[in-house]
């Protein structure tokens, strides 16, 4: 039986809007087309009885069952080796769909999506599959004539990492669990449901949330705009189902760049929110930089999920924080296509500076560039230090120093030297003293470039088991038993997740002292930095490089630059990715045995995985290429608000979104 959510008071202005749309004018109604349908374009066919729920899933079937297959060339198996296909024609993005074993048969679904492997049977009815659940919306609304909620039609794809009770939750890993569905949903998901959304898939992910682009159980996926390339980020399914218009939305998953990344890669909208912002209860491997998000097509699709999902839990204490911070009204009207006069936005051209980086980067720095300057046009004041200045840097000089206190002395041992004991040589604080008298005298290493990883020790171990724990499964109970009973992907060019989880196995207390205090000091030093610049936002390239070969290396850090700008999000600011336009031209790293060697940082921080032949590579290029550009909007922590203004005035002024050439209408489709 479907319930009434709880929804926020302003919401019933939306749902009367969408059935407005629909009524009789003097002008007729454009026909619906399911391509790049929005959520209101959705709801007012649905209100008007051009569609129904049902055959809206319909539609959407169609087009996961004609793109949603194999995209690469697996000659020993889903585990073994790859090579890439080019115009493949499939993303291989959902890796489980919420279909009964007959509905899935009809469809001519392989036994591998079924929504779960270790019920075979899977006949109760209390787990009404997607087409079920539409069949339900359908008799709701015929016998109200009202949508049930703010998402009523929504069709949407969940990343892999979160629980859902009536599909398979296994991370993307082929685990061997005695049943392979949770207990019960992530909080998150019953909000989604209560508001009338669809569950069609589990999106496929980088297995336990990894960079790389295939998971042991869904295989390899591949990008809709050149399926040899990486979707990037672990919520790569999540992006490309959008991306491809297998879903209406998405939820994906970030811990350093896995919303933004993914939905940058898509021409999608993703929105990684304040860390505070969305309870994570029930997913697998949560931790202190974890946040739930959504990826739509849209600003504002992306804003009414956001809606609901949104809003403090007693099952995520983090969530307290938001209590008395969000707004008043819902995140979807402030997805108005305004102008921006009296908003200053700064660029952030520590991640823009082309001497600093490689031919591979030029291209996005110029268009994300250029997209500031498309902010300008809407009346904002950039604040732009230039190609080759820095947003940040000299404010950090003046505050850093006293703000991280020994994880910046930890940083400059020659100028804090320390004993073997670790215990320091000298007044540290005499040094300290004569830096905030003289900031000339802070090394210059300070740049957001220069902060690197902050460890979390034991972190990943102990929320991994106490989320095994909890789940009650009675063959895996522990990260040692995910070793044992499971089977993992061995491949050369893709780094092997086994040994992910024996570094895991080895943790022995928890110990978030050093990312904590990291996260409250980068938020003082930008919060106050932004302050004496009197900014409201930043603006800078999701990621300076596009979406790389599948398989290829990912070199070390480049000054910083890994393959996503993930550190401002990481200390719980919230951003939004939109799109910014489309390369003409890529360079890419290869591996070569002739090429020199290069070095990688002991712990690399996001820089990638090493595997055979990482050492020897090199740049080649150009060659040419159309891939997505993203750009990032940062602001304040609980500005949602302000960011969705920002990005939907951007996103109506430049209409940069384009659906990806190969994955177009079907015949047939509306």
């Amino acid at each position: 039986m479907l319930s009434i959510p709880r929804l926020h008071p302003a919401f019933a202005g939306l749902l009367v809007a969408a059935a407005l749309a629909c009524a009789p004018t003097a002008t007729a109604k454009p026909p619906f087309h399911l391509q790049e349908a929005t959520i209101a374009e959705i709801q007012a066919a649905l209100a008007s009885g051009e569609l129904s729920t049902t055959s809206l899933v319909q539609l959407y079937l169609k087009r996961i069952k004609a793109y949603n297959g194999r995209c690469v060339a697996e000659p020993q198996g889903i585990l073994g080796p790859i090579t890439t296909i080019p115009h493949a024609g499939q993303i291989n993005a959902l890796s489980t769909l919420n279909l009964r074993p007959k509905a899935r048969k009809r469809w001519g679904f392989d036994a591998r999506k079924a929504r779960s492997l270790t019920d075979a049977q899977d006949a109760d009815p209390a787990m009404p599959d997607a087409l079920e659940t539409a069949a339900a919306l359908d008799a709701a609304f015929a016998r109200t004539g009202k949508l049930v909620g703010p998402l009523h039609g929504v069709v949407i794809a969940i990343k892999d990492q979160y629980d859902t009770f009536d599909m398979r939750t296994t991370s993307g890993a082929d685990a061997f669990y005695a049943n392979d569905r949770p207990p019960k949903d992530s909080l998150f998901i019953t909000r989604l449901r209560e508001a009338g959304a669809i569950i069609i898939a589990k999106s496929n992910l980088g297995e336990y949330a990894s960079a790389v682009p295939r998971s042991s159980f869904g295989g390899t996926f591949c990008n809709p705009y050149d399926t040899e390339r990486t979707p990037r980020g672990s919520s790569s399914g999540s992006g490309s189902a959008v991306g491809a218009n297998l879903v209406t939305c998405a939820i994906a998953e970030e811990t350093g760049s896995s919303i933004r990344g993914p939905a940058s890669a898509a021409s999608a909208v993703g929105i990684a929110g304040t860390q505070e912002l969305v309870p994570r209860t029930g997913m697998i491997q949560i931790g202190i930089n974890t946040r739930v998000g959504p990826i739509c097509r849209t600003v504002e699709d992306a804003a009414r999920v956001l809606d609901v999902i949104a809003g403090y839990h007693p099952s995520d204490e983090l969530t307290a924080f938001s209590l008395g911070r969000t707004p008043s009204q819902p995140y979807a009207s402030y997805a108005a296509p305004k102008r921006l006069d009296g908003l200053r936005i700064g660029v952030v051209r520590e991640y823009m500076n082309k001497a600093l980086f490689t031919k591979a980067d030029e291209q996005t720095i110029d268009i994300v560039g250029s997209a500031a300057q498309d902010l300008k046009a809407l009346g904002a004041t950039v604040v732009d230090p230039g190609p080759d200045g820095d947003l940040f840097t000299a404010c950090f000089a003046k505050y850093l120093p006293a703000v991280q206190g020994k994880q910046f002395t930890r940083r400059f041992p020659e100028l804090f030297p320390v004993e073997a004991d670790g215990k320091p040589k000298g007044d540290h604080l005499a040094t300290l003293l004569s830096m905030a008298a003289d900031p000339s005298k802070v090394p210059a290493a300070i740049t957001l470039r220069d902060f690197g990883p902050a460890q979390a020790e034991g972190e990943n171990k102990y929320w991994l088991n106490r989320y095994l724990q909890e789940r009650g499964d009675a063959s895996i109970k522990t990260n040692a038993d995910l070793m044992s009973k499971a089977r993992f992907h061995q491949d050369p060019n893709f780094p092997d997740r086994l040994k992910t989880r024996e570094s895991t196995e080895k943790a022995s207390e928890l110990n978030l002292a050093e990312r904590m205090l990291r996260r409250f000091s980068v938020q003082q030093l930008v919060l106050a930095c932004m302050a004496e610049q009197k900014l409201d936002a930043l603006v800078y390239p999701t990621s300076s490089l596009p979406p790389t070969k599948l398989g290829a290396p990912a070199g070390p850090p480049v000054n910083g630059r890994s393959s996503v700008w993930s550190f401002l999000g990481q200390q719980g600011f919230p951003v939004i990715t939109v799109p910014a336009g489309f390369t003409t031209e890529v360079y890419d790293l290869i591996r070569d045995p002739s090429a020199p060697k290069v070095e990688y940082p002991p712990n690399p921080g996001g820089g990638g995985e090493r595997t055979v032949g990482d050492d020897h590579i090199r740049l080649v290029g150009p060659v040419p290429a159309r891939l997505p550009v993203g750009m990032d909007i940062v602001g304040k922590p609980f500005d949602e608000p302000l960011l969705i203004r920002i990005a939907s005035a951007y996103e109506a002024a430049t209409h940069r979104r384009e659906p990806p050439a190969d994955f177009g209408p079907l015949a047939g489709e509306p």
